[in-house]
């Protein structure tokens, strides 16, 4: 059996990608506490410290081999449970910048429901694991340290009101958008992180339905993205408990409305009619709710000279992004891995190593999300060459991909984190969505 690395780590917040960076510590430390501000709910219950939770999620197909890697089963255990599986191309209709990509089955298995549901899965795997244990309404109120130099623990105010510290050989800061480590950074004498942004502005609306028999066909989801002449948006996924979840965003203040009518106004006007048709006569359950996600955020931990040891970040914390994109559970479940396999090699890795292996799972993501956004006009930002190169090749690459099964699969595998991006800028593709084209004109 492999000898233990370490004793006792923290992970602060109980977010999946703090759940997943818990799964990976118990490989290297006896203990592991997992603290949060929320009392842990019911599978499939909402937490109130994910508000974004009552919206559209997505497990990428990369996302959902990390987890079978991590717990195994969790594929099938989820679907007995109620979520759905089936082909991300062949079971999902991908309407992108104006174009409907062809649709069939290609061999990658995809699975989808709610957050609250796929996060309580999660939650009661790294709850079944030895030595993990929830401090659960506890408000963190900062790190402990030795001289300054090393991070020991955190200090935490429990359900009562009373100041308690909680020793650590290593905390993971899995706190999301709102992580405090660049303030506590700064008041313990080092330098807080260059961050970068892009200001979207997007808004978005949610409600759920059940649907009419039949309305979706064998699918599981409809994806329609903007254009730059519409850039509405809007998705329709299939939830466990036979429910279907609509979620419409809009960019740059043009948010789709909170009120039932002005709701199906905005789904008619999305650039295809697919979840309008598919919602019709459906029976609402709820009514809409909205959420506000103004700027995509980077924190450039990799540039940093100096980083106390016994501390590292990881999820959100690090890298928050557009969320239309479906990028962040997938993205923190490889960082989950990077963060393994360095704790194979000790405790407690050192944050430079740690920061500068992490990069590289952000960079792709990060800049198909960013390019896409600065497609839309209005968006500020810098176009570099290579962003403008590459949004203008896309929309021809997906109209060719809307007739060429092979195109199709090449970059829904890129939507799936598991190629990047410039795998589509190979020569052969390149000449295969040029000719494609040319006799589509002919």
């Amino acid at each position: 059996m492999r000898q233990e690395l370490g004793d006792h780590a923290v992970v602060l917040g109980a977010s999946v990608a703090g759940l997943l960076a818990a799964r990976v510590l118990t490989d290297a430390y006896r203990k592991v506490t997992v603290i949060d501000r929320d009392v842990m709910p019911e599978i499939g219950a909402h937490r109130r410290g994910a508000p974004q939770g009552r919206h559209q999620h997505s497990l990428h197909p990369r996302g959902r081999a990390v987890l079978e890697e991590l717990f195994p089963g969790f594929t099938a255990h989820a679907v007995r449970a109620g979520a759905r599986s089936g082909d991300v191309l062949g079971h999902c209709r991908w309407l992108l910048a104006g174009h409907r990509l062809a649709q069939v089955d290609i061999g990658l298995p995809g699975l989808i429901a709610s957050r609250p549901f796929l996060e309580g899965r999660v939650r009661a795997g790294v709850r079944a694991l030895p030595g993990v244990t929830f401090l659960e309404r506890a408000d963190i109120v900062g790190l402990t340290t030795t001289a300054g130099r090393r991070v020991t623990g955190v200090r935490v105010r429990d359900q009562d009101g009373d100041l308690m510290q909680v020793p650590a050989g290593l905390v993971v800061d899995a706190t999301g958008r709102g992580s405090r480590t660049p303030v506590w950074l700064a008041e313990l004498g080092y330098q807080p992180p260059t961050e970068d942004r892009i200001e979207i502005g997007l808004g978005y609306a949610t409600r759920t339905y059940r649907l009419r028999p039949g309305a979706l066909g064998a699918d599981m989801l409809i994806l329609t993205s903007g254009t730059p002449a519409n850039p509405r948006m809007g998705g329709l996924v299939t939830l466990e408990g036979g429910r279907h979840m609509v979620t419409l965003g809009g960019i740059l203040g043009d948010h789709p409305p909170t009120d039932p009518a002005g709701f199906e106004a905005f789904t008619a006007s999305l650039p295809f009619a697919d979840i309008s048709e598919a919602i019709a006569g459906a029976q609402p359950l709820d009514n809409p709710v909205a959420f506000r996600f103004p700027a995509s955020v980077r924190r450039r931990y990799e540039y940093l000279p100096e980083f106390p040891e016994g501390l590292l970040v990881l999820g959100d914390a690090i890298c928050s992004f557009n969320p239309v994109y479906g990028q962040g559970m997938t993205v923190a479940a490889n960082q989950a891995l990077v963060l393994r396999r360095l704790l194979a090699r000790a405790a407690s890795p050192a944050p430079g190593r740690y920061f500068q292996e992490i990069v590289k799972t952000i960079d792709p993501p990060w800049d198909f999300a960013v390019g896409a956004d600065l497609a839309l006009p209005g968006v500020p930002g810098t176009r570099t060459g290579k962003i403008r190169m590459t949004n203008a090749y896309l929309p021809r690459l997906l109209a060719a991909a809307s007739s060429d099964v092979s195109l199709a699969a090449a970059f829904i595998r890129v939507m799936g984190l598991l190629d990047r991006t410039e795998s589509l800028l190979r020569p052969d593709r390149v000449l295969r969505v040029w000719w494609v084209n040319r006799k589509k004109l002919t």
